[in-house]
């Protein structure tokens, strides 16, 4: 049962009806029992006045003095008739039985007590009846006489039940009316109550909507009762990754803007020099070759970009299908080495066999290849190699079904990474000291963004350790049952 309807759900309403609704069910249940227990208190007092009654008229039943020969005797004087007088809201009447049923005295037309009941001399009973159609309350005894055997005589008072409901009438309004008044007053105590129990929740309102649409610290948690605590903790947490996101996307903006005022500044400057007049054709050549080598790195940069807003903002989660890991890395070799033969590079791949066992993982294939070709980009770029002494840049996937263990390798004949540098490969747009190499340092930071979407490890060491170069590899190591580790 719902006192209060309401369209949207509301916590001051939800609590408000679990607490009014038992009160007033309760009520009309209470009402009930107040006129039962009226009813039993009622009844004592003039039951009392009965049974005194029954046994004041049982000793007035007796034989006389010739031994029984006259009959049973019935004398009523003057002053005991006075306790059967009439009053003016109730009719008291007798009646006094023989031992052989015969009618001694009193009203004719009482009716007698259940046939089944055994009599037991001397103990006055009660019970209800009616008498011409009006409800009574009777009080009877057996008497017994000093006769041969004992015979039993019966003597009733009953008295009609109109002083009896007028007092219960009076003691259920003497209870009851002042719960007319409690009643609503109660109500009104609990809906302040509950007012001013969620008060802290509209405080809390108050001050989150007071909050500047830029302000993201916590709110304080030690002002609110227990039971909020937690909502409001959560709510912490929430404005917490909110506040790390949005500084992520500024970040990200920033560095964006950073990375392409470079190329689109050469772009402008190249279209100006082959704008002047009296350029000659070799430099409006040599301008159109700036202007395309500068459009080719911003868009690489913006395509840079693009695969790591997309490895970062995929936090929620990502499309994963079984993937062969072996032939996602041969595809990016394939697809590479018309880049690496124009550098004079060695590039080849040296691993398992697409499709054999434990090549394969569950994962997003587009982020995969993405891994891949980032790393061997990386190592194309930062190798150097000429026709005479060409760089050798090798790609292979490992798979040890014992150990479960798959992993990816891309190492290079380059100049390596020293290790006070290993850690800042990693971050977005960090480049080598004395490093002439084409790229947007975005590359590595994609390698860490999808590795750390499929919960891979990244490791970089020295491909060749103690010679010179030592070169660089890139170990990606993937878990081996991938939908345990998602």
């Amino acid at each position: 049962m719902k006192i209060f309807q309401r369209e949207q759900r509301s916590l001051f309403g939800e609590i408000l009806d679990w607490m009014l609704t038992p009160l007033l069910l309760l009520w009309p249940v209470s009402l009930a029992l107040t006129w039962l227990v009226a009813q039993g208190l009622a009844n004592k007092p003039f039951d009392r006045a009965l049974e005194y009654n029954a046994h004041a008229l049982a000793q007035l039943v007796g034989v006389p003095a010739d031994g029984g020969k006259g009959g049973v005797q019935f004398n009523l004087p003057q002053p005991a008739s006075e306790i059967l007088r009439a009053d003016d809201s109730d009719i008291v009447y007798y009646q006094v039985m023989g031992p052989g049923g015969e009618f001694l005295s009193g009203e004719r037309e009482l009716p007698e007590p259940p046939a089944e009941e055994t009599p037991l001399p001397g103990e006055v009973r009660l019970r209800d009846a009616e008498l011409r159609g009006v409800e009574i309350r009777v009080a009877y005894i057996w008497v017994r006489l000093p006769l041969q055997g004992g015979p039993l005589a019966l003597v009733q008072v009953a008295e009609t039940r109109e002083k009896r409901s007028v007092l219960a009438t009076e003691i259920i309004k003497g209870v009851m009316l002042p719960q007319f008044v409690i009643l609503p007053l109660a109500v009104l105590l609990v809906w302040l109550a509950l007012a001013r129990g969620i008060q802290p929740l509209n405080q809390l309102e108050q001050r989150i909507r007071a909050r500047s649409p830029d302000d993201l610290s916590p709110l304080d948690d030690r002002t609110v009762p227990l039971e909020v605590a937690p909502l409001v903790s959560s709510v912490n947490d929430l404005l917490t990754r909110l506040n790390e996101s949005l500084a992520t996307q500024k970040r990200f903006l920033a560095d964006a803007a950073h990375q392409l005022k470079t190329p689109l500044a050469g772009l402008r400057m190249q279209a100006d020099l082959a704008q002047r007049e009296g350029t000659s054709t070799e430099e409006l050549k040599r301008s159109l070759q700036h202007i395309g080598r500068s459009s080719i790195r911003a868009t690489h940069t913006v395509n840079q970009l693009l695969a790591l807003a997309r490895a970062e903002g995929s936090s929620a989660g990502i499309a994963r299908q079984p993937c062969d890991l072996a032939e996602l890395t041969i595809e990016v070799v394939r697809d590479s080495v018309p880049r690496a033969m124009d550098k004079h590079i060695d590039l080849g791949y040296d691993g398992a066999e697409p499709g054999s066992p434990g090549v394969q993982l569950s994962g997003n294939p587009t982020l995969l290849k993405e891994l891949v070709r980032n790393l061997v980009d990386n190592a194309i770029n930062y190798t150097p190699s000429t026709a005479e002494k060409p760089g050798v840049v090798t790609a292979r996937v490992l798979a040890d079904t014992f150990g479960h263990v798959l992993m990816l390798q891309v190492e290079d004949s380059g100049p390596g990474v020293p290790e006070a540098e290993r850690e800042l490969v990693f971050q977005p747009f960090y480049r080598a000291l004395g490093s002439e190499a084409d790229g947007s340092g975005l590359g590595l930071p994609i390698v860490m963004e999808i590795a750390a979407k499929h919960h891979a490890e990244v490791l970089l060491e020295d491909a060749h350790p103690g010679q010179n170069p030592p070169g660089a590899r890139f170990s990606v190591r993937f878990p081996a049952d991938a939908e345990e580790a998602g």
